[in-house]
């Protein structure tokens, strides 16, 4: 049962954990999200334009400007969106030198590049041509929860042929900056350190370790400071090496590099070899000399003082094991791919936190909650195994085209089943019934991958495409063109509000423009839904139509604190917006149907 319970994790665990690695990548489509987004007015969830995507001026000679652009975590970039123009407009620029981005295939826009993390442009300047300018930058980028910006303009001062002293005109404020992590990716990584503790390597360890560090004072106060005296120095330690391998990435620009195919490729075998040491067949270990000498610091090291654990943490933090040494190296190779030394610290920290849980557990008499050890371990280590080669999948996902994900994807979920006994038709237990059942869903699963993938299709969450007569239903029960009201001009959306207030009718007003992915998915796909358009009757549908992006719209949009299109706003009878069911971002089916309901409930 515990194998079984195993497997069952990590098939929750590992979306999970794969978005953590692809830093909040979409899931399905571009820029749209699994569609299980239902927060209710969820405004707060995004950040200001300046804030998402900020830039810098890195450089400024008599032959070219060097831009660089920071796409906060789960947000991204369009490439074709970037305009250049200088101010005067007879000051010539040469083409601009943007990196390939990340290549992605939406059924409603086609084939475009994205930019998500670190992007560096530069901007040829006729050297003989010293004048001081202004830089006009336009781009546009959107969120990963399903909302689009509209295009954003900043002027940058150009002082002649100076160093790097120009200045960005309105430059976001200094509380603009995004924490460099957040608590989700920290409590994922403090719960892979407590699953590091449940390999063969390390959890029949436990009554030794606590033996040498505890030397019998178990319990109370003084078990607890002493396990602690050890466990805080053994994370210190991991994130002395998070901050170092985050540093290291940030002064390679990594996370720009992971665009190109000559990194990620390198970068997911690493991920294949770390898997391949978890599934046995090699062990990562220390060099023989440094190992020998770890050991001999640790034998000389007396237990039962606060400083002799502390001296038994950073030794043991060192002196990593087989087991944990490949998800380890695995961890460092993605904090040095983010760039990332502040996060890259509190993660590893997070996970030293983790690995020591369960020695806190024991110091303070809860040993008997720990389960025994037994061939369950072996179990745990080859998920874990698994999870890495999903890693590597995820990785080669931003260069190789979405069949041959959907092919990979397919054939790692073949290979679970099948060592979950799918084919197996011998006499079984409860329990092996229970777990080749587990097995014969995933090899379907995969085999629904093969057959999407040599059908065109790339989305893992629907490997089959969306079923034609559920198109066609939804379609047929769609509200007409006539229905809803596409209006472009502030003052006719405010008019139509007037009259509908006069005339008691409830509005829900859709925000769309054309550039906005998540608009489309909403308008297609959730919209037509036949549970949706009963729900609509009795709303005046408005579609306010901002494509253009004018300076009226955007005032607009600072009226009722939006960001960007996709948002549903609904006022009721007396004119005023119901704020507690408006949806800012992209929503499913369920959520807008949520939301509809409760709006009927109101007016």
């Amino acid at each position: 049962m515990r194998r079984l319970l195993c497997l069952i994790l990590l098939t929750l665990a590992l979306p999970v954990f794969g978005a953590s690695l692809l830093d909040g990548r979409p899931s399905s489509g571009l820029g749209s999200p699994a569609l299980g987004s239902t927060a209710i007015d969820n405004s707060k969830d995004f950040l200001p334009v300046r804030q998402a995507f900020q830039l810098n001026l890195i450089d400024t000679s008599a032959e070219s400007v060097k831009l660089e652009f920071v796409a906060a975590e789960g947000y991204y970039l369009y490439r074709h969106r970037f305009q250049f123009r200088t101010e005067p407009a007879d000051i010539a620029l040469g083409t601009a030198q943007l990196p390939e981005g990340e290549k992605k295939h939406d059924e409603y826009f086609g084939d475009v590049e994205v930019y998500h993390g670190i992007v560096d442009i530069n901007l040829p300047r006729n050297a003989s041509d010293n004048r001081p300018f202004t830089l006009v930058v336009t781009y546009q980028g959107c969120a990963d929860k399903g909302l689009c910006y509209p295009p954003e303009t900043q002027r940058l001062s150009i002082d002649g042929t100076g160093p790097h002293v120009s200045q960005i005109t309105n430059p976001p404020p200094a509380t603009a900056q995004k924490s460099p992590f957040s608590w989700k990716q920290l409590a994922l990584f403090f719960l892979a350190g407590i699953g590091l503790t449940f390999t063969p390597c390390v959890l029949p360890m436990l009554p030794i370790l606590s033996g040498v560090v505890l030397r019998g004072q178990i319990g109370g106060l003084r078990g607890f400071s002493l396990s602690l005296a050890y466990v805080l120095p053994m994370a210190i330690c991991f994130a002395m090496l998070g901050a170092l391998m985050g540093m290291f990435g940030a002064s390679l620009n990594l996370q720009a590099r992971l665009q190109s195919a000559w990194v990620l490729v390198p970068f997911s075998l690493f991920f294949v070899v770390f898997a391949i040491a978890m599934f046995g067949v090699f062990e990562l270990r220390l060099p023989r000399a440094l190992n020998d000498r770890l050991d001999r610091i640790a034998g000389n090291t007396q237990g039962g003082s606060l400083w002799g654990a502390a001296v038994l943490g950073v030794v043991s933090s060192l002196l990593v094991s087989p087991c944990v040494s490949a998800p380890l190296a695995g961890a460092l190779l993605y904090i040095s791919a983010s760039g990332d030394t502040l996060g890259g610290s509190l993660k590893l920290f997070a996970l030293g936190l983790g690995m020591g849980a369960p020695l806190l557990l024991v110091a303070t008499g809860g040993a008997a909650w720990l389960p025994k050890s037994g061939p369950w371990l072996i179990t745990v280590k080859h998920a874990i195994g698994v999870l890495l080669l999903a890693l590597a999948i995820g990785l080669l996902s931003r260069v190789i085209p979405g069949q041959a994900t959907l092919l990979l994807i397919g054939l790692l979920w073949a290979g679970v089943s099948l060592f979950l006994g799918a084919l197996e038709f011998t006499e079984k237990t409860t329990r092996g019934r229970l777990a080749q059942l587990l097995g014969l869903f995933l090899l379907v699963y995969a085999l629904c991958c093969w057959y999407g993938a040599f059908s065109g299709q790339t989305d893992p969450l629907r490997p089959l495409g969306r079923p034609q007569n559920a198109q066609i239903t939804g379609k047929s029960s769609a509200p007409s063109a006539q229905q809803w009201q596409t209006v472009t001009q502030v003052g006719e959306l405010n008019q139509i509000l007037a009259d509908s207030k006069s005339g008691k009718k409830p509005v829900l007003v859709d925000w769309y423009a054309d550039w906005c992915i998540s608009c489309k998915v909403i308008e297609h796909e959730v919209l037509p839904d036949p549970k949706i358009t009963r729900q609509l009757k009795g709303f005046r549908l408005i579609r306010f139509d901002m494509t253009d992006s004018d300076d009226e719209q955007r005032a607009l949009l600072d009226k009722y604190k939006l960001f960007g299109p996709p948002a549903l706003l609904f006022f009721g009878k007396d004119g005023n917006e119901l704020t507690n069911v408006r949806v800012v971002g992209e929503i499913d089916v369920h959520g807008l149907f949520e939301r509809l309901s409760r709006a009927h409930d109101q007016i």
